[in-house]
């Protein structure tokens, strides 16, 4: 086991640079930078404090990754909705997504179905058309997608996706959960 790559992704994980994680165990950021690089190895009670400023025990940290982790989500993990009035139905494909960086979706409009229209955030918005085509109203803007064609925008703006085709639609829609 690489100790100090463990140790950079947990600190990666809690969003602490090298500088933050070596103020709060009192450590210099070059040590820390050593431990990260497997160059050095801390004392037992140094190890200690980091694991604690990293919110981790040391039994988690010596568990293998396939326990920390879910990697593969299966369909019966997954939450569906279906919003008749507005024409669309959405699968959340990871559970508890909104509490992730990342939240994947799929959704499938009916002929004339839209999506919600959301504010203004810091959210960054990627989506994949796999069938049909959509419009994005973003801002004062529009812009149309068809099958095949990906989708990228910063959600600066009050933000739609609406389907354009005459039938039904599907995209693959990734935004990150950062919000004003």
């Amino acid at each position: 086991m690489q100790i100090g790559k463990k140790i950079k992704r947990l600190r990666l994980t809690k969003g602490l640079t090298q500088e933050e994680l070596g103020e709060r165990t009192d450590l210099s950021k070059g040590y820390i930078s050593q431990l990260e690089r497997d160059l050095s190895s801390p004392s037992l009670e140094t190890f200690f404090s980091i694991l604690e400023v990293l919110g981790c025990t040391p039994t988690e940290f010596f568990q293998s990754e396939e326990r920390l982790q879910k990697v593969v989500y299966r369909e019966e993990d997954q939450t569906v909705y279906l919003d008749e009035e507005r024409g669309y139905h959405i699968q959340w494909l990871v559970p508890e997504s909104n509490d992730k960086e990342m939240e994947p979706i799929v959704l499938t409009f009916s002929e004339k179905g839209e999506f919600k229209r959301f504010e203004p955030s810091l959210s960054e918005t990627f989506a994949y058309v796999l069938a049909g085509s959509v419009m994005i109203r973003l801002g004062q803007h529009t812009y149309e997608a068809l099958a095949g064609e990906a989708i990228y925008f910063h959600a600066s703006d009050d933000h739609q996706i609406v389907n354009t085709h005459h039938g039904l639609s599907k995209i693959i829609l990734v935004a990150t959960n950062s919000y004003l």
